[in-house]
């Protein structure tokens, strides 16, 4: 509250509002999810990544039937993408509960589900990351984030953003 409100309450006998609550934290999905749609983008079609995977909506490769998204996929509105999204990262997140055997924060599970929805689950469960993961070097493994920055043999910008983003949330703190 300003020096100004305070007087302009305290004189006309109004009772000051009380601040504001803080925000409530994000959790680790909600944190996941922020990530995918900022580097995933929306896209109502499918389309082709970089590399050459079908690709709807913030970054789903499968459909509500677990049908592989093709060219013929029909169009899907935000509400639809997001349910899709909530979907794939429930995978994530559970695959996390599965392959890592190591207490991890909110925001190491957060950073590996972004990067697990965008890699798949294959690539993370025989990863190094993981190895690194299971023998509790948290360092190693979080340099291993900078490598995944490839498509199709070429590293792109995107990528290379959407793993730093990763990396700095998994060694951020709680």
């Amino acid at each position: 509250m300003t020096l100004w409100s305070f007087l302009t309450s305290f004189f006309s006998g109004a009772k000051p509002m009380p601040p504001a609550p803080p925000p409530a934290p994000e959790t680790a999905e909600q944190e996941a999810a922020n990530l995918a749609t900022q580097f995933e983008g929306f896209s109502p079609t499918p389309y082709q990544d970089p590399a050459g995977i079908w690709t709807i909506g913030y970054g789903s490769t499968r459909d509500a039937k677990n049908n592989p998204v093709t060219a013929e996929t029909p169009p899907i509105d935000k509400a639809t993408a997001l349910a899709w999204l909530a979907d794939d990262m429930n995978f994530a997140f559970q695959d996390i509960a599965e392959a890592v055997k190591v207490p991890l924060t909110d925001n190491e599970r957060a950073a590996l589900a972004d990067f697990i929805y965008n890699v798949g689950q294959g690539a993370f469960n025989g990863s190094t990351m993981l190895k690194l993961l299971n023998a509790g070097q948290f360092s190693a493994a979080a340099a291993q984030f900078d490598l995944w920055d490839h498509a199709g043999g070429v590293v792109l910008a995107g990528l290379l953003r959407r793993r730093e983003a990763e990396k700095t949330l998994f060694e951020g703190s709680d």
